[in-house]
């Protein structure tokens, strides 16, 4: 299937597109309006809809990545990671795309620009518990994230979302045969979170997740990213990061895979044991 530049302002009929939510290197999502719901009363009629980018579009086996994606997406249900509704095909228009949730909120890079210096411990546990428990989740179900960065990362008031699994993988997806996405297309890793394996070339892990993950967390408690570095280059501690948690976090930013002896799970746990009180 093919996409124009400019894909037309309905969709199957039902879909009005009103603007560009956010592009990655896969895809374009856009705030749309499903018409249907709203003819039958639904107060919440808006959806997020996501079409294939440019980039891909001309690939033939295109719609399939895309699908892909809504599989991966959907198989994980928890309420730190964006619901997906439906996949769907505009016959008319030759154009693949699938629903989901609307979120609102901010990015949490939009969030660290507002925050140069980080976040205070009391703000950001939370947060880092939030993404960690997703990631948790997901990993249990068999699925990989593939990306995560404080781009794909939503904060609203109901806390954290994770979302955009275009450069993730699914057990059960790769069990059905579906295609997934080589890295030979684009340069698909953001350098700056990315485990360094996977910018060598090897295959994504649960641990690169974890990796990515910790740059996440210690970008929020220093304001800064950790950078790349040699295997054994120290790392500082971050400002806003209580003592007793840097040990488990610094293992979790481990250049060398084989030194990130930790999962998700066992940070989650380090980040959530409370300060101790300073008279004891």
């Amino acid at each position: 299937m093919s996409t124009p530049p400019s894909p037309p302002n309905l969709l199957a009929g039902r879909y009005q597109l009103e603007r560009v939510l956010g592009t990655g290197g896969m895809g374009v999502v856009y705030r749309a309006r499903d018409l249907l719901h709203e003819a039958f009363g639904e107060p919440n009629a808006s959806v997020a809809l996501k079409l294939l980018g440019e980039t891909f579009c001309a690939c033939p086996d295109a719609h399939v990545l895309l699908y892909s994606e809504f599989a991966v997406t959907r198989s994980v249900q928890h309420p730190q990671v964006v619901r997906a509704f439906s996949f769907e095909v505009d016959i008319d228009q030759q154009l693949a795309f699938f629903t989901m949730e609307l979120m609102h909120g901010m990015t949490l890079d939009r969030l660290l620009v507002e925050c140069p210096e980080g976040l205070p411990w009391q703000e950001l546990q939370p947060l880092a518990l939030q993404l960690l428990d997703a990631l948790a989740y997901t990993h249990w179900q068999g699925v990989l994230h593939g990306d995560v960065k404080p781009a794909n990362i939503m904060l609203g008031e109901q806390g954290l979302r994770v979302f955009d699994f275009g450069l993730g993988q699914g057990a059960a997806q790769m069990a059905a045969g579906l295609p997934g996405l080589s890295r030979s297309r684009l340069n698909a890793w953001t350098p700056a979170y990315a485990a360094p394996e996977l910018m060598a070339g090897g295959a994504l892990s649960a641990s690169a997740d974890l990796y990515g993950a910790a740059c996440v967390i210690y970008e929020l408690a220093q304001g800064q990213r950790p950078g790349t570095r040699q295997p054994d280059q120290p790392l500082p501690r971050p400002r806003r990061l209580p003592t007793q948690c840097w040990p488990a976090l610094r293992t979790a930013l481990a250049v060398d895979p084989a030194c990130r002896s930790i999962t998700v799970a066992q940070l989650r746990e380090a980040l959530g044991t409370r300060r101790r009180p300073w008279f004891l």
